[in-house]
């Protein structure tokens, strides 16, 4: 929610700042959690203070990424995003390892400590000048209202609003219906790896492959989107340890692909002059369908008593969220002259003299 906070300040003062100060209170947070006594002051504190801090962390280093490569923003979106898997990866065992340990204060602790790099990390970031850039601060508050009157922008949010009501679906519930088509825990676990570790792999496989001139990034995107969703519709099949860890497998690589082609996608849609205030108030809109998802699909477990209404309800939103992007300007056709490096319609310039966004009609 915190995402359009992130991209205003990272606007006004820089990306660097921002993304140092989000490190310090993602570290903080973790921090503080370890001295908690009751379970409000863990909501408070990794849940508002470290939450908070990985928005302003997020939000502008992807941003600036997006600046930084405008030729070939899909495959350094892929590469960039793919440290999630990486470190979610090296998470898995270590977390519960430190659990044993440390006790959960000792592993808030040592999770703290890993979190306070990101302000190392953060002042790394170094935005490039802009060409004809005025100075003095840019108007922040008019570049967000234009992009919530901007028809396609919004059809855009609104697609992935509905893609995260599915998406998060088989991570959150693949290890329980694992155990329901008969696995042990060390299978389940091993379904639950198989699709985190490929998942890293499809985001920057899509990244690459968005990178070549055959098609439009949105049809790209349009293409992933499918696939994930239909894979997501075929979970209910996978009644054996074989055929789920196959499904899992090709959810998992379809899903990461989503990734980076999500985000290099907002600069298609809006340019790359507005990506930053657009990706945080994507994020926003974003974290409704992603809060709604899972317990929605738990509900319907527990209505149904199995889980195949639920991973077919979650492929059904996924398949819907892909139709709106069949909506969005240039999907079908673009225009001559206005190709960039990577294949897909280059950006207007960066920066605050960027044209401002009229409102679709």
């Amino acid at each position: 929610v915190a995402g359009p906070l992130g991209s205003t300040l990272s606007t006004r003062f820089g990306a660097r700042p921002v993304a140092m100060v989000g490190g310090f209170l993602a570290g903080l947070g973790l921090f503080l959690g370890a001295f908690s006594t009751h379970l409000s002051h863990l909501c408070l504190s990794v849940g508002v203070l470290a939450g908070l801090g990985w928005a302003l962390v997020f939000t502008p280093s992807l941003g600036t990424v997006g600046r930084y490569f405008p030729a070939r923003r899909a495959l350094a979106t892929g590469l960039v995003v793919s440290g999630a898997s990486v470190s979610g990866l090296a998470l898995g065992p270590l977390v519960p390892l430190l659990l044993d340990t440390y006790g959960w204060r000792g592993a808030l602790l040592l999770l703290a400590a890993i979190s306070f790099n990101l302000v190392a990390a953060g002042a790394l970031l170094r935005p490039l000048p802009v060409a004809g850039e005025s100075p003095g601060p840019p108007r922040d508050r008019p570049g967000l209202i234009r992009l919530l009157r901007h028809g396609p922008f919004l059809r855009y949010t609104l697609a992935f609003v509905l893609v995260d009501v599915g998406y998060y679906v088989p991570f959150v519930h693949g290890a329980a219906r694992a155990h329901e088509v008969g696995c042990d825990e060390h299978r389940a676990g091993l379904v639950m790896a198989a699709m985190a570790a490929v998942d890293g792999g499809g985001r920057v496989a899509a990244g690459w492959l968005a990178a070549r001139p055959a098609a439009p990034l949105l049809r790209h995107l349009f293409t992933w989107a499918v696939l994930t969703g239909l894979t997501l519709l075929l979970l209910p099949l996978g009644t054996s340890f074989g055929g789920l860890l196959t499904l899992a497998l090709t959810y998992g690589f379809c899903a990461g692909a989503l990734v980076p082609l999500q985000f290099a996608g907002v600069a298609e849609v809006v340019g790359a002059g507005r990506l930053v205030h657009a990706i945080g108030l994507m994020q926003m809109f974003e974290s409704f369908g992603s809060l709604l998802g899972a317990p929605f699909a738990g509900w319907l477990r527990d209505m149904t008593g199995n889980y195949t209404i639920s991973f077919l309800a979650a492929g059904a939103f996924l398949l819907a969220g892909s139709l709106l992007i069949l909506t969005l300007p240039g999907f079908f056709h673009t225009s001559r002259g206005a190709v960039g490096k990577g294949g897909s319609p280059a950006p207007p310039p960066d920066g605050p003299e960027t044209p401002p966004i009229p409102p679709e009609p």
